[in-house]
């Protein structure tokens, strides 16, 4: 099976747990619903008519808020199990919503400077390169329009165990090639999931050379003081697990009459 398959198999696993990935919104989360996506003000005060991609977002609570807040919602996963979620909260809730189930990394289905926001929860890990991710990310964005994506950590990628002492122990190595092997801490990682570390000039500087301009960053707070070793929350407080990042898709700068080597922009 290739990573698509098997990333497509783990997450409707996942769903049929009910893991944390398909926990819908809820009633309250949808009274404030871009306070709950946007704790730090990166969106803009209204998404009222916006076009809004949640892209590897399936799983009913990315979609649903946005919605509740008057954007016009596309959604893109792999799992039709969490595609499914979607689904059932927007005709509960009488909200509507395009559904559209292929690879972040393939968004043929879409057409070109369609959207005016594209959110991103930590998904990049699921596929091998980043470069066509966010090649397609800047095709299908309007210009000026914004990138919201958090990822995980390279850092936290590589470790692998504890020791007696509750040390965290890095032990895979940095420029770590093909899908990472399996390993005894499993704080952050999603069984049965193909999983790829990319390195911080694979996500920040790839995003750049994808002609999106990085506006925010931010390394979400996932630590406990009080958390007992094995807790994801107490490793939280010796490695950030993710990086959050707001982009923006900047005008094609245009040569026109050059001075001094200057490049004009239109």
């Amino acid at each position: 099976m290739d990573y698509r398959s098997r990333n497509r198999a783990a997450y409707d696993r996942l769903v049929q747990q009910g893991a944390v990935f398909a926990k819908v919104a809820t009633d309250e989360e949808c009274q404030k619903p871009l306070a709950t996506l946007d704790s730090r003000g990166w969106l803009p005060k209204s998404v009222q008519g916006l076009n809004v991609l949640c892209l590897a977002a399936g799983g009913g609570w990315q979609s649903i808020l946005y919605a509740s807040a008057g954007a016009m919602v596309t959604v893109v996963d792999l799992s039709p199990e969490m595609l499914a979620l979607d689904q059932r909260e927007a005709k509960r809730r009488n909200l509507n919503l395009k559904l559209l189930e292929c690879s972040m990394d393939d968004l043929s289905g879409l057409y070109a400077e369609q959207f005016d926001i594209v959110h991103q929860p930590v998904s990049t890990c699921y596929v091998p390169d980043l470069v066509p991710v966010f090649a397609e990310v800047s095709r299908v964005l309007k210009p000026q329009g914004i990138y919201l994506s958090q990822h995980k950590s390279p850092v936290s990628l590589q470790v692998t165990d504890r020791t007696e002492k509750d040390q965290y122990i890095i032990g895979l190595p940095y420029y770590q090639e093909g899908p990472l092997p399996g390993v005894n801490d499993t704080s952050y990682r999603e069984a049965g999931a193909v999983e790829y570390l990319h390195r911080y000039e694979q996500i920040l500087g790839g995003i750049c050379k994808a002609g999106l301009m990085i506006e925010a960053f931010s390394e979400p707070l996932r630590a406990n003081p009080t958390a007992k070793p094995g807790d994801y929350r107490h490793r939280g407080q010796f490695i950030a697990p993710y990086l959050r990042i707001k982009a923006r898709k900047v005008a094609q700068m245009e040569s026109k009459t050059p001075a001094a080597g200057i490049w004009l922009p239109e």
